[in-house]
């Protein structure tokens, strides 16, 4: 599927076609297990380099990926329990006095794992906060067997994503979130929820997809898959994620818009 803003925007990747589906893709990329390895790396190689991939409740990587792309209340399998995980996203198991749990950390295999359940990743100011947090996270279920992403150009006829991602350098986002608001009445169109990548590209946005009145989901401003996909992507983009729905009413509304006009063919011919 070809798209009029991916060429208009000059987009260097390829937006991310993010679906629900019972069938495993033929030769997509799949993580071994449960436990180990960041979603967004995925998310990088479909949008840099046009690799398929796919998800499951057995295959979907560490378990905040797990929760951002919709299998349920993972952080409850979280290692050494809840509880820990609100220490480990804030002041660490340190600083909790349960020696059990620490002792615990320390017999991870993982060494940098366990230096963050030990001192925490200070992304909460208290464990009390995270708690806080996880009552508001909206989880889910997904009503498929696989979460895929995949490139854009490779969405065969028939399939209907859940959303679709963009990733793109701050002139390409001031564009986007123009165009998303280029015909609604009200001006808060756009969203930046805190949380995890997946969760902004996941969760957040299949929430926002089932809305009458869905929004769009700025994202990537978590430090660690930031890290994880600076390889591939580069330092200075960010993701923004719409329902489907919303892409293609952004797809018509390309032409007579400020895309055509003179300031923005100056601003991508820079």
């Amino acid at each position: 599927m070809k798209s009029k803003i991916a060429e208009t925007l000059r987009l260097k990747f390829e937006p991310v076609a993010i679906l629900w589906s019972d069938c495993l893709p033929e030769g997509s990329l799949q993580f071994k297990g449960v436990g180990t390895g960041c979603i967004m790396s995925m998310f990088a190689k479909a949008a840099a380099k046009g690799k398929t991939s796919a998800f499951s409740k057995t295959t979907f990587g560490c378990f905040g990926g797990g929760i951002g792309l919709g299998f349920g209340k993972q952080y409850e399998n979280f290692p050494l329990g809840v509880e820990a995980f609100k220490y480990f996203l804030s002041t660490g198991l340190e600083s909790s006095g349960k020696e059990d749990m620490v002792e615990g950390a320390k017999r991870l295999r993982n060494k940098e794992m366990a230096e963050y359940f030990l001192k925490g990743e200070g992304y909460k100011k208290s464990p009390n906060m995270v708690g806080k947090y996880l009552e508001n996270l909206p989880t889910m279920d997904v009503p498929s067997k696989y979460v895929v992403f995949k490139p854009l150009r490779d969405l065969a006829e028939g399939e209907e994503p859940v959303v679709i991602s963009f990733v793109a350098n701050p002139d390409q986002l001031s564009a986007l979130i123009t165009l998303v608001n280029y015909d609604k009445e009200k001006n808060d169109n756009v969203i930046v929820p805190w949380g995890a990548g997946c969760t902004q590209i996941g969760i957040l946005a299949f929430m926002e997809a089932k809305s009458e009145t869905p929004r769009a989901i700025l994202g990537l401003t978590d430090l660690e898959p930031r890290m994880a996909v600076r390889g591939l992507l580069g330092k200075d983009i960010l993701t923004l994620t719409v329902s489907y729905r919303m892409f293609l009413e952004m797809e018509v509304n390309v032409e007579g818009s400020f895309l055509e006009r003179s300031l923005w063919k100056r601003m991508v011919s820079d």
